[in-house]
């Protein structure tokens, strides 16, 4: 099994001790936060390497969780798309249905340990709250969940899962009712109540430390992906794919990966429905540097500076921002960065669906769509290993829904 907090992977050490990765990242935040982010710091420092610690979310990842999770061989959808091999990291079979529970469950050990009793999280696909409801249930933890009206809307069944695991789902009725805005809401909280709540945030966005913390207890992704590569071809794979919102599932992908450089990096983000403002989320492709809940990194706004509002068919990456580290990537052009319209990923869960008697997440079907693209000009003999972060039992009627209005 990997370590899941690996000091030996040969990777340049970013953050640095300002939380920056390159000229991103960074702690911009009210004066009320500083000490729990300070407080947060410290303990996940002195968290990661004790023993007791490790060990117990260890345990926990390997009998509560379900890890490690199979690497799987696509081979119909290979045939499909004529060329290079598919293979799919699969998430989505780990408890709660994607990744975002290797991440809940770290948090929730850490505000175990800190002594803390509530817990308040931002969601927008569903996945992440259901993840920090299962892991507070676990714990014994008091949950508030902060979720957009409109995500509310489109992913009921993980809505009413949430509320199973005694959680409060707190709708949000501002601005464009989506993840973004929840997260607003969420750190408006944390300011008034920060003494007795951790809040856990679930991507790789927001101020330091979290882009390195949600990273490193995503990283068992990649990690895993390594040694499952290296034990059944004897090599690593020649394309690595993910989708990117905030980012946590990418950033645990390909951040053991970032130091093999022969290996090709992509990221995809939501391309919607085409590129004027409003219309997609793809800050990568499409925003500048700014600011945003905390960080300095590739925002969507406008000339003066405000956030703009955002599209995709997938809640999970509807979202104008992005975590640092995928910006420092992007600029050091380690990483390639495409974005995926909305029917594009709408037929590739449909393919897979098909194909492999698989549903995956709306947001895994635009990393499977890239993958398809690639599969097609390359070399029967390169392998393709995409992230599939998610299931997409969720995404059931709001797919229905797209199929009619396509008419597919």
């Amino acid at each position: 099994m990997p370590t899941y907090f690996d000091e030996a992977l040969p990777i340049a050490r970013v953050p640095n001790e300002r939380g920056r990765f390159g000229k991103f990242g960074g702690r911009y935040v009210p004066e009320t936060l500083v000490p729990a982010l300070i407080e947060l710091e410290q303990e996940y420092e002195a968290a990661r390497v004790d023993h007791s610690f490790r060990s117990e979310l260890i345990s926990l990842l390997q009998d509560f969780v379900g890890r490690p999770t199979p690497l799987y061989w696509a081979k119909n959808l290979t045939r499909m798309a004529g060329g290079a091999e598919i293979w799919f990291k699969r998430e989505d079979l780990n408890h709660t249905g994607a990744h975002k529970i290797n991440n809940t469950m770290g948090q929730a050990l850490l505000t175990k340990r800190m002594g803390k009793r509530r817990v308040i999280a931002e969601t927008g696909a569903g996945q992440h709250g259901v993840a920090t409801a299962t892991a507070c249930s676990h714990f014994g933890l008091e949950c508030v969940v902060y979720m957009g009206t409109e995500d509310i809307r489109r992913q009921g069944p993980n809505v009413r899962s949430m509320k199973l695991l005694g959680a409060e789902v707190r709708g949000v009725e501002s601005g464009s009712r989506t993840l973004r805005d929840a997260i607003n809401e969420a750190m408006r909280d944390w300011m008034c109540s920060v003494d007795s709540t951790h809040y856990l945030l679930g991507s790789v966005v927001g101020p330091h430390p979290f882009p390195r913390m949600v990273r490193d207890f995503q990283a068992v992704i990649g990690e895993e992906t390594l040694t499952q590569c290296r034990v059944r071809w004897n090599a690593l794979p020649d394309l690595v794919i993910a989708c990117v919102g905030g980012g946590s599932n990418a950033a645990g992908m390909f951040y053991p990966f970032v130091a093999h450089t022969d290996v090709e990096i992509i990221g995809v983000e939501a391309g919607g429905l085409g590129v004027g403002d409003g219309e997609h989320a793809a800050p990568l492709n499409y925003g500048v540097d700014g600011i945003l809940h905390g960080s300095l990194s590739r925002v969507l706004q406008s000339a003066d500076g405000q956030t703009l509002d955002v599209h995709s068919a997938s809640a999970g990456l509807d979202y104008p921002g992005v975590g640092p580290e995928h910006s420092y990537w992007h600029e050091t052009k380690r990483v390639r960065y495409v974005s995926c319209h909305d029917l594009g990923a709408l037929n590739a869960l449909l393919s897979v669906a098909k194909a492999e008697g698989i549903i995956p997440a709306l947001e895994s079907a635009h990393a499977i769509a890239v993958a398809l693209h690639e599969a097609k000009s390359r070399a029967k003999e390169q392998r393709i290993v995409v992230c599939l972060s998610g299931r997409g039992e969720k995404d059931a009627a709001e797919v229905e829904r797209l199929v009619q209005i396509n008419s597919l």
